[in-house]
């Protein structure tokens, strides 16, 4: 049977974990209480030979007629006083303190005295909790009721405009009444009967009035003018987050507009189906956030409950008392067990969600408002210790053929080193990632949630180890097959596509619009790639950021793409003259390019989010990313024209761009090297109970970063240990940044939890009229 500490440390929500009850600190006074009880005075029994045995009986009698006295009456062993707390400027706040006295005399007065202020203390801090929770979601609930109110609103006027402008055209009133009915069905997501009420022209002045005292202006209102499509034309403020390129753009280009012409009243946006269908989008979202906070809210107040009534039972049978059935009448009428509040919202937010949002379609909505977690199959883990067995294997068979068959020529190790390697560098960071889930996932850190991830699709510790064996497995198979062909001499001219065409296959795979081989997280990863690429004109997440600062540790992986690409798709397949790809001038000139392509979608990353943000941090974090390109450039140009001059910039760039580096990692992305900290050198609140994993972390990551001196030193050790020196040092920085991401994530986490953020702000597309300024 698993200890009820256990379960609740399973189960209790990460981002509150502070804010539930301290169980294990109960518990440990628990245990001092029975540490100290002293032991009772034995009775010395003097056996009167005398007696009668009906003495006996009654004594038995009166003993038992006691116990069951005790049972009825329920004696106040202590009292619990309640009273509402009083600010420091004097007045009553609206919070309910609670105070034990006891009534009866233990023999561990001072432990048991101090184990229920210790009781009160956790009640009271629940109790407040719970109700500042409470509520924030109640407001949240009423905010998202007046935006929900606006956008049907704004339907009603949409559709009075579109039943007039089909008048004008001469259409009978049946065939727009048809017309209307499947137009906004399809549009709008409502119920059927919803659009079939046309209003008349008050009702339609009635909501334009309403919907300008909510923040949005209607241009020309009283003659309600058209543009050349028959559309009204209307300004409004609907707050739609700039998170593609169009949307970009047309911000930028409005406030460009706004400030030209000084006067933001010009200008202005119309309304469109589009515009309505993402504010529409935006208040859903905003509905199931809600719904997720009131659940968690929900299993708080269960858990806590649970942890009182364990607690107390564990002191009752240390002390040997029946205290616990007064203090669990106190818990059950506290606040955060005796509020129906979040039960009736969430009840209310079903019905609103059923209703406007999946056409009355109950099944559907509980989809959206409760996704179904997948369970971790053995299946997986099987498959997992398959794959691997079969690539230890593998790969031991064709280093051997390798060896014996002396394949490792020049023009061997050029065809076969760039995909090999590709495949090799991607796969461990695959693994990598898989280990960082894996700590994540055992230390409670909501990865899930920081990364915005549906835990319904969410990728899982196993799926990446069987994604990378999977994927090791094929090539090193495909391998030995190119090596068999080509040591036997058979297709000479077509044995060197295998490489080729292995890459297209996984090419092939990844875009593969099937539901196979986790396509979620395929279009995920080509969704992120895609904002990645396109910086600045995505919003960034923390995703984006993310993934690209995990580029910027595989630029040997996309300097083996360049290769691969060029040898294929440039004839040297043919000719197997593989020098002349790298004697080309655009190829040189690409590799300047690609060295430099992760640091700078980073650094456009980083510009997007000062604009966003105004956050002179982001600045300096770009500027980061600025003297890792010149870095870069510099020890490419080194490498190609090797000198003293270019050697001392080498040295310059690096240095000042590693320390710039270290820096970042240690102060801002770990939060560490805080000189006020109660943790020497760290910070004051740390996941992993041995402080000196900090420190080798750090001493680790400082060896690594500086792995860029290898390329000062220049070994003159043949091609091909240089091709694994390159591919060991390559390695070691997909490693080291694999160990980055977990001291990353740990400090975005506990940053999280100081804000008790568990569930998601959404931000809603309508806006005040008091919030313009």
């Amino acid at each position: 049977m698993v200890k009820f500490s256990k379960e609740l440390e399973a189960q209790l929500i990460p981002e509150w974990k502070d804010a539930f009850v301290n169980y294990w600190q109960l518990k440990k006074h628990v245990k001092n209480i029975k540490l100290a009880r002293k032991p009772r005075d034995v009775p010395h029994i003097s056996y009167d030979y005398g007696a009668s045995i009906f003495d006996l009986a009654r004594i038995l009698m009166n003993k038992v007629s006691r116990w069951m006295k005790n049972q009825d009456e329920d004696p106040q062993i202590i009292q619990v006083k309640s009273k509402i707390s009083v600010g420091e400027d004097g007045e009553e706040e609206d919070v309910e303190v609670y105070e034990t006295e006891l009534v009866q005399l233990f023999s561990q007065e001072d432990e048991v005295k101090m184990f229920f202020e210790m009781l009160d203390d956790e009640l009271n801090k629940v109790n407040q909790f719970y109700k500042t929770r409470e509520r924030e979601f109640l407001e949240r609930g009423e905010i998202l009721n007046k935006q929900l109110q606006i956008l049907l609103d704004l339907k009603r006027v949409l559709v009075e405009w579109r039943r007039k402008n089909m008048a004008s055209n001469h259409m009978t009133s049946k065939r727009f009444s048809r017309s209307n009915s499947s137009d906004l069905n399809s549009d709008f997501s409502e119920s059927h009967s919803e659009f079939r009420v046309s209003p008349t022209d008050s009702q339609t002045d009635d909501v334009i009035e309403t919907l300008e005292k909510n923040g949005i202006n209607f241009v020309n209102s009283a003659t309600r003018a058209k543009s050349k499509n028959g559309k009204p034309k209307m300004r409004m403020r609907i707050d739609i987050p700039a998170t593609t390129p169009t949307r970009t753009i047309a911000a930028v280009t409005s406030m460009l507009w706004e400030d030209l012409v000084n006067n933001p009243k010009k200008g202005g946006e119309y309304i469109n189906r589009k515009k309505i269908q993402c504010a529409e989008k935006m208040i859903r979202g905003a509905f199931v956030e809600l719904y997720k906070g009131l659940g968690l809210l929900k299993k708080y107040s269960s858990l806590n409950m649970v942890a009182f009534t364990k607690i107390l039972k564990k002191f009752d049978k240390v002390s040997n008392q029946q205290a616990s059935a007064s203090y669990l009448k106190v818990v059950k009428r506290a606040y955060f067990i005796s509020s129906d509040k979040v039960v009736r919202l969430m009840d209310e937010v079903e019905t609103l969600f059923t209703q406007h949002f999946t056409n009355s379609d109950r099944k559907k909505a509980m989809k959206f408002l409760k996704p179904q977690q997948n369970t971790e199959s053995h299946m997986v883990t099987f498959f997992v210790g398959l794959f691997t067995g079969c690539f230890v294997t593998l790969f031991s068979v064709y280093a051997i053929l390798a060896h014996v068959s002396g394949m490792f020529s020049p023009v061997y190790m050029e065809t076969v080193y760039p995909i090999f390697s590709m495949f090799a560098l991607l796969s461990l960071h695959l693994f990598m990632y898989g280990c960082n889930i894996f700590m994540w996932k055992n230390t409670r850190i909501n990865h899930n949630f920081i990364f915005e991830f549906q835990p319904s699709t969410a990728l899982k510790y196993r799926d990446a180890f069987l994604i990378c064996t999977c994927l090791m497995t094929a090539v090193v198979g495909a391998m030995i097959i190119h090596l068999i062909l080509l040591s036997t001499g058979l297709y000479p001219h077509r044995v060197d596509m295998i490489p080729g065409i292995l890459l297209l296959f996984f090419v092939i795979l990844l875009v593969c619009p099937f539901n196979t081989f986790y396509r979620s997280t395929r279009f995920c990863f080509l969704r992120v790639t895609r904002n990645i690429v396109c910086s600045p004109f995505y919003k960034v997440l923390m995703v984006d950021f993310f993934m690209a600062d995990q580029l910027t540790s595989q630029i040997t992986l996309l300097r083996h793409m360049e290769s691969a690409a060029c040898y294929f798709l440039a004839g040297s397949i043919k000719t197997h003259q593989y020098e002349t790809c790298k004697s080309g001038k655009l190829y040189r000139e690409l590799a300047y390019v690609i060295s430099f392509a992760p640091y700078y979608w980073r650094a456009m990353q980083c510009a997007r989010r000062w604009f966003d943000e105004s956050n002179s941090d982001h600045l300096a974090n770009l500027g980061k990313y600025v003297s890792a390109m010149v870095a870069a450039g510099a020890r490419l140009t080194y490498a190609r024209e090797p000198s003293n001059l270019w050697m001392a910039i080498v040295l310059v760039t690096s240095i000042v761009a590693t320390i710039y580096q270290l820096y970042w990692d240690f102060v801002k992305d770990w939060g560490i090297f805080d000189p006020k900290s109660k943790n020497l050198w760290l910070r004051d609140d740390l996941i992993l109970k041995k402080k000196g994993v900090y420190y080798a972390s750090i001493a680790l990551n400082l060896v690594l970063r500086i792995a860029w001196v290898e390329n000062v030193m220049h070994f003159n050790i043949g091609a091909f240990k240089s091709h694994l020196l390159d591919f060991f040092l390559a390695s070691l920085e997909v490693i080291r940044r694999g160990h980055w991401n977990y001291y990353r994530l740990e400090n975005e986490h506990l940053n999280n939890v100081g804000k008790f953020r568990a569930v998601k702000t959404v931000p809603l597309p309508f806006r005040e009229t008091d919030s313009d300024g």
